[in-house]
């Protein structure tokens, strides 16, 4: 049962979606479920190739910024293996508490947040200028300082686009913030520490799980905020009370996802034959 707030109700017994609206709403319904068919009935066909696919779109993939995974490379670097890890357990934390929770973090742990994904783009930035001999740099880069500014930087993303998800898409929300103080956050941290220490340990029956999961974040991550525009395009804020209601503009969202991920992919490959680029 979920909980909700009635102060936090929609106003109106009975919210009406217009014929234009539902007209638009069963084509993009329809794309998105050819879209996502043509995912999974395209080559690759295993999951890691998948996954590969998510990467290729999204991610630089220098094999010297990426953990090994036996005989090849992860799908995602460092960095976004840990953003998208980190955004997935963030994800799992926040609906672990209070899944329909519409309000942002209070001000204590928004500094904190923000502070995670300063520390993200100040650790990239460094990163980036090593690509350059002779730039200036403040200390040699590590896959474990990538690692873990990225697990931060995830953490911090789901944790600010989950509540405006909620609020946009719900009938019913709880009127209380993703996250209520740091001690709430700070429960969140030893796990990934646990995580990171997996990967930079090299424990293997956790590497595939956790490449995987990485990849499944990014797709996660594309089809809340496309879910967010969705349900604003299509005319269905705040129409959801159940799981099977939320499946349209879900179901749209991961379209539009998948559709930008295979966009990507070929526009990457184009440029990178068309400029002979190294990766």
């Amino acid at each position: 049962m979920v909980e909700s707030d009635p102060s936090c109700s929609r106003p109106g017994e009975l919210i009406r979606i217009s014929s234009p609206h539902i007209r638009l709403t069963v084509v993009a319904v329809a794309l998105s479920a050819l879209i996502i068919i043509l995912f999974v009935a395209l080559p690759p066909f295993t999951l890691l190739g998948k996954a590969d696919v998510v990467g290729y779109a999204v991610c630089h993939r220098i094999p010297e910024r990426s953990f090994e995974l036996g005989d090849r490379y992860f799908p995602l670097c460092a960095r976004c293996t840990g953003t998208f890890l980190g955004a997935m357990l963030g994800l799992v934390a926040a609906l672990l508490r209070r899944r329909r929770a519409s309000r942002l973090p209070p001000v204590t742990v928004l500094g904190v947040l923000v502070f995670f994904v300063v520390l993200w783009a100040f650790d990239g930035l460094n990163s980036y200028l090593t690509l350059f001999p002779g730039a200036p740099h403040l200390y040699e880069p590590q896959n474990w300082l990538r690692l873990t500014t990225g697990m931060l930087n995830g953490l911090a993303l789901v944790l600010l686009v989950l509540p405006i998800a909620n609020f946009t898409l719900w009938r019913e929300v709880t009127s209380e913030p993703v996250l209520k103080n740091l001690g709430e956050l700070l429960t969140i941290l030893p796990v990934a520490v646990l995580l990171i220490g997996v990967l930079v340990i090299g424990i293997r029956p956790l590497l595939v799980p956790l490449a995987l999961i990485s990849s499944l974040g990014v797709v996660v991550m594309l089809t809340l905020i496309n879910a967010i525009l969705a349900t604003v395009a299509l005319g269905r804020e705040g129409t959801a009370r159940t799981g099977w209601e939320a499946l349209v503009p879900l179901s749209v969202g991961l379209g539009m996802a998948l559709a930008e991920i295979m966009a990507m992919a070929l526009l990457r490959a184009y440029l990178t034959m068309r400029l002979s680029l190294p990766f």
